[in-house]
């Protein structure tokens, strides 16, 4: 018998790897013939396209010991984000205003780190703590509105980041957090920094990014409120049956997952950033963890290996644009995962339909 559970989880540990590892390989199948156009390849030439996207990566992402810094770099936000995502995922909904809940955090941290004379055993604490506050409130907004009103959080989540931009331009253009003339605050104390590698970019956020990962799926998997927030996601009636309280665990999700949101963004000011500038456009680690999480299967420590590949993806897209391979390239291997693990949620909720009608059917 133990035998045959064994066997029985490899098989589900399997299939479970099957649909992302595919993606993977399908977004380098058709990236290759783009190599190809670019470089003047002849169609025979494939795997000759295929080492030179596979070197140009490797040296761009890995090449140089600033360039493996960097790529640190790129991976931590997204670890943060993913894992934000597939909390929220796991509770039945999409939490798309990761990226504002981000944002606030960063903000949040640019303020606190200005307060002078403090040691860094207090420093940091308190502009960590600072970035997890304002995301965790970002999200309880959107996460009551839905609990309460039956709103879509989709749309509330969407405002609720052009809000978050607006609010932090305003902050640093139009107050004294922001240095007369120009569009930033001033550079945090150096109490409120995290500690670096070597001098570079690349700092502990990257561990802390990991042992949150690491906490996210033992709240999820070994814990009463995680089982209740899976419960609601996977059948809120039945949840509801059972004595869930569904309202309750939509509020807690989205705070928990804007909580991660928000510390991702502490993290990146406190370790990378050290001011906060004005933004003109969204940073986009909230919507590129929305790939990393799906990637993921929704699993929080799949988020660390998932956001691994995006973040050498993006690190190494300069690279490609000095290689001529269009650094485009990149979205494109992006954009065909996300498509093809989107294909697997399809499918699975048309099996899932065919099963319900079954069972209704006699």
């Amino acid at each position: 018998m133990k035998k045959s559970n064994k066997s029985n989880v490899i098989v589900d540990v399997l299939k479970r790897l099957a649909f992302p590892v595919l993606a993977i390989v399908l977004s380098i199948f058709v990236a290759v013939f783009f190599v190809i156009w670019a470089k003047g390849y002849g169609i025979l030439d494939y795997f000759t396209a295929l080492s030179d996207l596979f070197k140009t990566i490797a040296d761009g992402a890995f090449g140089s010991s600033s360039s493996r810094m960097e790529t640190l770099v790129a991976i931590t936000p997204l670890i943060f984000t993913g894992v934000a995502h597939s909390l929220a995922f796991r509770t039945g909904l999409f939490n798309i205003g990761v990226e504002g809940q981000f944002i606030v955090g960063m903000m949040t941290t640019a303020a606190l780190g200005l307060i002078p004379g403090l040691s860094p055993i207090i420093h940091i604490p308190i502009v960590l703590i600072g970035g997890i506050l304002a995301g965790s409130l970002w999200a309880a907004i959107p996460g009551y509105l839905k609990a309460k009103v039956g709103t879509n959080e989709v749309i509330n989540t969407i405002m609720m980041n052009y809000l978050a931009v607006n609010l932090v331009n305003f902050l640093v253009l139009r107050t004294p957090l922001g240095v007369k003339g120009k569009a930033n605050t001033p550079e945090i104390q150096p109490s409120a920094m995290l500690l670096s590698f070597g001098g570079s970019r690349a700092n502990i956020g990257i561990i802390i990014a990991v042992i949150c990962a690491i906490f996210m799926a033992w709240l999820l998997w070994k814990t009463t409120i995680g089982y209740e927030v899976r419960a609601v996601g996977i059948n809120p009636h039945a949840a509801e049956y059972g004595g869930i309280n569904i309202a309750k665990n939509t509020v807690l999700a989205m705070v928990i997952s804007g909580a991660m949101a928000g510390l991702g963004g502490a993290v990146h000011v406190s370790g990378v950033m050290h001011q906060q500038f004005d933004i003109g456009g969204f940073p986009g680690f909230g919507f590129d963890g929305i790939a990393v999480a799906l990637l993921a299967k929704k699993n929080p420590v799949a988020c660390i290996a998932t956001a691994a590949l995006f973040g050498i993806l993006n690190s190494s897209s300069k690279m490609l644009q000095l290689n001529d391979i269009p650094k485009e390239i990149v979205y494109l291997i992006q954009a065909v995962i996300i498509i093809f693990v989107a294909t697997d949620y399809i499918v699975k909720y048309f099996q899932e339909k065919r099963k319900k009608e079954a069972v209704l059917n006699g």
